[in-house]
């Protein structure tokens, strides 16, 4: 895992346009929509319906989705828990930078860890870092199973599959939670939408 210290040659660029210049061109505040949940849960579905909504709203908006990023950023990364805590990490960062480009974010990733999701939080100011719980029984999840994984890990081929051989550590406080199991991907969007406008980022 790569070091998280800085050289001491290593300084800090202030840009010349900031945040909030960034806000104000934009008319909406920047931050990131933390989407959490075990696979099949729907983060992805959501995430990009929820992208739609904003973009025809003319807001600044943009997915970053797990298997889309493991494609390019995230390839050389496996799935021990040592490598799920530094996929996190590099994407709090990413996440960080279009929070900072006056873009509202949407991360659609399992990030089964309590401490590696408080980690993230903590690079973002206050109001930033939307926590995104997207709850269904894993069950339903199961059930559902788009990509076949769950069949996979049940028979052995899949090792560190989280929710049958690797834990999932629900939010405790997260300040969305979207029952997917109950609720229409309409009515998640509105949901969210609703949320963006009651805490003033759009």
């Amino acid at each position: 895992m790569p070091s998280s210290a800085i050289p001491e040659n290593i300084v800090w660029h202030q840009s010349a346009v900031s945040k909030e210049d960034r806000h104000r061109r934009n008319g909406h505040k920047s931050c990131v929509l933390w989407f959490t949940g075990l696979s099949g849960s729907g983060k992805s579905t959501l995430a990009n319906a929820l992208q739609q909504k904003l973009f025809e709203q003319g807001k600044q908006v943009y997915v970053l989705d797990g298997d889309n990023i493991r494609h390019g950023l995230n390839k050389d990364l496996g799935f021990s828990a040592e490598d799920r805590n530094e996929n996190i990490r590099r994407i709090a960062e990413v996440s960080k930078l279009f929070v900072d480009a006056g873009t509202i974010v949407i991360t659609a990733f399992i990030s089964p860890f309590r401490e590696e999701r408080d980690k993230a939080r903590q690079l973002f100011q206050p109001g930033e870092f939307i926590e995104t719980y997207i709850r269904c029984p894993i069950e339903e999840c199961e059930q559902r199973d788009p990509k076949g994984l769950y069949a996979k890990a049940r028979a052995g081929k899949i090792s560190d599959f989280t929710g049958i051989s690797s834990p999932y550590e629900e939010p405790l406080s997260p300040e969305i939670i979207i029952e997917s199991n109950r609720q229409s991907i309409g009515q998640s969007v509105e949901q969210i939408m609703q949320y963006l406008f009651a805490n003033g980022i759009i």
